[in-house]
């Protein structure tokens, strides 16, 4: 049994994650502010963990030793993470700083969840881990695009300085069941929309592309990635693949609510990048991981969810 610390686990992702780790025997100290958390996503659980409610821009309480620290702290979608840009960038500069010292002291392991944002709006197609980006530093995004770019920045410094045990993740578009159905995303928007009747928003032409990782295969790509030797840090892309424009969502969203809407169009947003689609090949080499849930069937999953809280 590991004694593991899970920041952001009130989360989508973190509740996911905790859930593994408790079918694994571990003892699990969750904190999370609850700003895009929810305690109804760790409600299940909740007499079987230590939940601890905290902001990590602040100093941490004591918390005591752990084996293993997973970082999942920060608002994710630009409805989100734009409320407050300046506690967005504070999350994850402070908080990457506050739980390395801890990794430090601890002598834990530490994964970074970063994020695919830290490409930008690619001139690159699909990206690689070795491509820096294309990222605006002073746009509306940047706040979460360059506040994840610093917290790898951190997080390798501490691996050169202190020899901290890192393991840091890009995550591309992921989705599934405990989505926040108020967060902006693409595919909790659409299924919220058609399950209400109401005309799916799309922006810009519809033409741009992402790739929809489910939420269950990246908790096992997670998994496998904390437990790769000491030389593997990454940062190794997290993502499906499989690349579909947001037209194309659409009509599969459609498809499974049974429910022909109307699209509505708007102007894309600033800097939305206009494709998306990650490299897995050091994924399959280290982790010997690759999704195996398909659109279609994730889709189905998630709208059925959001058909129970609706």
């Amino acid at each position: 049994m590991k004694r593991i610390l899970v920041t952001g686990g009130a989360g989508f992702l973190g509740s996911h994650l905790i859930d593994r780790l408790l079918e694994q025997g571990h003892e699990i100290v969750c904190v999370d502010n609850l700003q895009t958390g929810s305690l109804r996503n760790i409600e299940h659980v909740i007499d079987a963990i230590t939940f601890i409610q905290h902001d990590i821009t602040k100093p941490l309480p004591e918390v005591g030793v752990f084996d293993e620290i997973y970082n999942l702290a920060c608002p994710a979608s630009p409805i989100h993470y734009q409320a407050d840009p300046i506690h967005t960038f504070k999350t994850n500069i402070l908080g990457a700083l506050q739980l390395l010292e801890l990794a430090r002291t601890s002598g834990a392991k530490i994964l970074q969840a970063s994020t695919s944002e830290v490409y930008g709006d690619p001139l690159v197609h699909p990206q690689p881990e070795h491509y820096w980006g294309h990222v605006n530093p002073i746009g509306i995004r940047s706040c979460y695009d360059e506040g994840k770019r610093g917290a790898e920045t951190l997080f390798f410094d501490y691996a050169r300085m202190y020899d901290v045990p890192i393991k840091v993740v890009r995550i591309f578009n992921t989705y599934g069941p405990r989505m926040d159905a108020r967060d902006g995303r693409v595919v909790s928007n659409f299924i919220v929309q058609s399950l209400q009747n109401k005309p799916l928003t799309v922006y810009g032409d519809g033409q741009q592309t992402r790739s929809f990782c489910y939420v269950d295969d990246l908790i096992e790509g997670f998994l496998r990635m904390m437990e790769t030797p000491k030389e593997v840090t990454g940062p190794i892309n997290m993502g499906n693949p499989d690349e579909f424009t947001m037209l194309e969502l659409a009509e599969k969203v459609m498809k499974w609510t049974k429910n022909n809407t109307e699209l509505k169009y708007e102007l894309l947003p600033e800097d939305d990048p206009k494709q998306r689609k990650p490299v897995i090949d050091e994924a399959k080499r280290l982790l010997h991981w690759e999704p195996t849930v398909a659109l279609d069937e994730g889709l189905q999953k998630t709208i059925l969810y959001f058909k129970d809280i609706s």
